[in-house]
């Protein structure tokens, strides 16, 4: 619970400088840049991804461990990139820089398109604070996934054909999340509105969580703990 009032707070923050000019932002011309990170020595990853506010899209399909590309107009805004390995694991972590804290306003955009290879092992942390994110996660080999989203509206794409099942959790703000889950695969959600609006097409309720129809029969389960601040949940069966 600390947790997520203090993300409220952050995302409540974020919505006010919104609306602001961008006083301070250094708005300037659109830079793009493109990284390729290789696995090296690493047969496993923890993919650590931090975004201030902007646009972020994650997906599949890389060669490389993970292809990015990465547009901002806000020169401080450029990412930070540090990769490790140690023995077979592998530890990325891709930042926005801090300018101004990281607002959007005043034209400012920051707009990133990462793809992870769909083979190398891999447990996902996000940390979002305001705007949008697609999270194309289907075709990625997951080993977990941690969501924090402070302020906006994101889609979280399971619908994978997993071979091993793993924990997701998924943490909002303010906002609107929306969890795509697959019907062959058992899929077990717990979820808290806050002030929200849970939406379960798809699922039944079985005590505090909700389940889909594979639950229980299937070989792979998924566990996925939702929470959301002021906005809703959206859970779909595909």
């Amino acid at each position: 619970m600390k947790r997520l009032a203090v993300l409220l707070v952050v995302a409540a923050v974020l919505l006010g400088s919104c609306g602001a000019q961008g006083q301070g932002q250094g708005v300037g011309e659109m830079r793009n840049e493109s990284r390729s990170i290789q696995p090296e020595d690493a047969r496993s990853v923890r993919a650590h991804l931090v975004m201030g506010a902007g646009e972020l899209k994650v997906g599949g399909a890389a060669d490389a461990l993970m292809e990015g590309d990465f547009s901002y107009n806000v020169a401080d805004w450029k990412p930070r990139i540090d990769y490790e390995v140690s023995g077979e694991k592998g530890d990325l972590t891709v930042e926005q820089g801090s300018g101004d804290n990281g607002r959007l306003g005043g034209g400012a955009r920051n707009e990133w398109d990462l793809r992870f290879n769909d083979d190398v092992p891999t447990d996902l942390v996000v940390e979002m604070g305001a705007g949008e994110s697609d999270l194309d996660l289907d075709s990625l080999t997951l080993t977990g996934l941690d969501l924090q989203m402070g302020a906006g509206e994101t889609t979280v794409d399971l619908t994978g054909d997993y071979a091993q099942g793993f924990d997701a959790s998924i943490e909002g703000g303010v906002g609107e999340a929306t969890v795509l889950v697959p019907s062959e695969v058992g899929v077990r959600v717990r979820a808290e509105g806050g002030l929200g609006k849970i939406n379960a097409e798809g699922f039944r309720r079985e005590g505090e969580a909700y389940v889909n129809d594979a639950y229980g029969d299937s070989d792979v389960s998924l566990n996925v703990d939702v929470r959301g601040g002021v906005g809703s949940i959206n859970l779909e069966v595909v």
